[in-house]
């Protein structure tokens, strides 16, 4: 019911930023938490963080002070900032909405790869 497309992924060098975007569409998706999780080869998924939509944050410890969420409501769009880019910040990136009216469903974006390497 929700459709999720991802953008902005690609090569950074350490110290460098990229901005990832993650459109939404469908039925009353401005009722939807928004986030991205990512996994590295061989590595756990694991969350980067989540924004509801009166924007509450929530961030990993690995990503804070360095990454920001946000999000534009009218656009149904949600953004990761991410600065000061590590060589360990190299993953897939997913995109992720959590449907919080009934019935509760979680949807996943195809994934976007985040390179940091010089």
């Amino acid at each position: 019911q929700v459709d999720l497309v991802e953008s902005g992924g690609g090569l950074a060098p350490p110290g460098g930023s990229l901005r990832l975007s993650c459109a939404a569409s469908g039925l009353q998706v401005g009722f939807n938490v928004m986030g991205w999780y990512r996994q590295a080869p061989r590595k756990q998924r694991e969350l980067v963080a989540t924004i509801t939509p009166g924007g509450t944050t929530v961030y990993a410890d690995s990503v804070k002070g360095r990454f920001t969420i946000s999000r534009e409501n009218a656009k149904h769009t949600a953004y990761l900032q991410m600065d000061s880019l590590k060589p360990e910040d190299t993953a897939v990136y997913y995109c992720y909405s959590r449907r919080t009216l009934a019935p509760v469903e979680d949807y996943w974006g195809q994934g976007t790869q985040v390179t940091v390497s010089s």
